[in-house]
Formats: structure tokens, C-alpha cells, sequence
């Protein structure tokens, strides 16, 4: 039996050029990683001389518009050059190219100060893929670190009320963030109620004992903690639904409450519509505690 085989030809090319032309691309790429550095910095002073604000809604926006980037690639070059801000060493190897753009991209997802060196040599160690591994796990170490951080935190949580040697009542106290940040809006407002009162009151009614002068920012917090007590005890304790927390505001423009309202269809039970409005004409805001 004879058997024919294939006639293969050499299509290898000599082992110099081939390693010459695949330095010049490897030389080409850290060219292009260092422009990226320097491209890198433009938008990220650009931003914060917010020189997108010309109509446009952010500097992804901007460059969408005039680089032709997809916005989500623009949002990305923006997040990740404000991110090289603080991270010199990181920025560094990018301008030298040591390290690729796409790399870089990754490790400003989870690096900080702290972090950067550890996470530069992880860059330079492996393949683009093989950092974004990294990250990802990384990122998943930080959810669960922060997690116990949360609860390690909630459970310092502590409030001491006990009498000084004089009589006065020393009050000292550790809260979550959340709570600590209800807590001061509403002592916030009770300074404000009282200031009102303070300076509605004519200046004949004082006696001619009171103190002129205004009192400390200390005296003031005090004074407002002691109205919440007195309007606790007085008002009853109802912290409401979880829901009640929050106030939405919505703003609208005097233009349309001019505007006619137009009977609603037959199969509206609501007695009237309100006439279609661009989106503009209509801004919600969320308001706080």
C-alpha cells in the first residue's frame, strides 16, 4: 500500500527577525501603556477643573462626545484617573511601562496607599488575566473584612449617663455612624428652634440678670440636647415606620402650575392628569433626616 502524505512547507521564518519584531511590538505597546499614563492625567486635571461642564452631565460624558469613547469605557478612564492620584507608584509604572493599561485598570479597583506596593508586585508578576483574578478575590476578602469591621463596630456601640462630682450629669457616648448622623441633625434643629425663640423674645422680657453674651457652641449643644428630652417626654416616644426616616421634596416650576389640567379618560378614576412634562420640568431630590 503506498500512502501519499502531504507536501508541508517551511513557513518559519528565521528565529532573529521574528524576535525582532516582537520587541518592536512589546516596545511599541510600553510607547503606547506611557501615552495612556500621560492621557491619564490630562483627564484627570480636566476634571477637576471641571472644564466638561459646558453642558455636558460628567467628563465620561464629555469624552464620549468628543473622543468617540463608549461611555462606559469613558466612565473607566475617568474612574481610574482619578484613582492614579492616589496611587503614584501604580502611576508610575504605567508612564515607565512597566505596566499595562489594562492591568493598571484592575488593581485601582481594591488598591489604597497601603496596599499599592503589594498590589504593583502582583502587577508585574503575572498576565493581565491573572490580576484580574487577584482582584476579584481581593475584593471579596474586602466585602467580608468590611462586613466584620460593621458588626465589630456595631457591637462598640455604648452610651454612659452618670453624675460628676458636682451634680452635673456627664454624658459620653460611642454610635453607628447612621445613628451618630440622626443625632446631630436633630440637635442641629433644636438649636435652631431655640435661636428662633431667643431672638423673637424682646429684649425687655429678660431679667435683668441674664448673661449678654451668646452662648458657646458647647453651651448651645447642651441646651438643644435637654429641649429633645423635654419634647420626648412631653410628645411620647413613635419612631415610625423605617420608611418615615425619609422625606422626598419635589420641586416645580412655577410655569406649571399655571397650566390647565386636562380631565383624565374614561378609564381614570382619578378626576384629573397631569399634562405630559419633559423630564427636566420635574426634579426630585432626596432630603435627609
Amino acid at each position: 500500500m503506498n500512502i501519499c502524505t502531504p507536501d508541508f512547507r517551511a513557513t518559519l521564518e528565521p528565529a532573529s527577525e521574528l524576535d525582532q519584531l516582537g520587541d518592536e511590538i512589546a516596545g511599541l505597546s510600553a510607547h503606547l501603556d506611557a501615552a495612556t499614563a500621560r492621557l491619564l492625567d490630562l483627564i484627570r486635571e480636566f476634571d477637576a477643573r471641571a472644564g466638561w461642564n459646558t453642558g455636558f452631565r460628567s467628563c465620561a460624558a464629555w469624552l464620549s462626545w468628543r473622543v468617540g469613547l463608549d461611555l462606559g469605557a469613558a466612565r473607566e478612564r475617568v474612574r481610574v484617573a482619578r484613582a492614579l492620584g492616589s496611587l503614584p507608584r501604580l502611576a508610575q509604572a504605567l508612564t515607565r511601562g512597566e505596566l499595562s493599561y489594562a492591568k493598571v485598570r484592575a488593581l485601582t479597583r481594591v488598591a489604597t496607599l497601603e496596599t499599592e506596593e503589594r498590589l504593583l508586585a502582583v502587577g508585574k508578576a503575572g498576565t493581565a488575566d491573572h490580576v484580574e483574578r487577584i482582584v476579584r478575590g481581593w475584593r471579596r476578602v474586602d466585602r467580608q473584612a468590611e462586613a466584620r469591621e460593621t458588626a465589630r463596630r456595631h457591637a462598640s456601640r455604648a452610651l454612659h449617663v452618670y453624675p460628676d462630682e458636682d451634680g452635673m450629669v456627664v454624658v459620653r457616648g460611642r454610635l453607628a455612624p447612621e445613628v451618630g448622623a440622626v443625632l446631630m441633625q436633630a440637635l442641629a434643629a433644636a438649636r435652631e428652634t431655640l435661636y428662633r425663640q431667643t431672638i423673637n423674645v424682646p429684649a425687655e422680657t429678660f431679667p435683668a440678670d441674664a448673661p449678654a453674651e451668646t452662648p458657646t457652641m458647647a453651651q448651645q449643644q447642651a441646651d438643644a440636647l435637654a429641649l429633645l428630652a423635654e419634647t420626648t417626654l412631653h410628645h411620647g416616644i413613635d419612631p415610625g415606620a423605617p420608611g418615615e426616616r425619609y422625606q422626598v421634596v419635589v420641586h416645580v416650576d412655577a410655569p406649571c402650575w399655571r397650566i390647565r389640567m386636562r380631565p383624565a379618560s374614561r378609564s381614570s378614576r382619578m378626576g384629573h392628569t397631569f399634562p405630559r412634562r419633559r423630564p427636566g420640568d420635574w426634579r426630585a431630590t432626596r432630603a435627609g433626616w
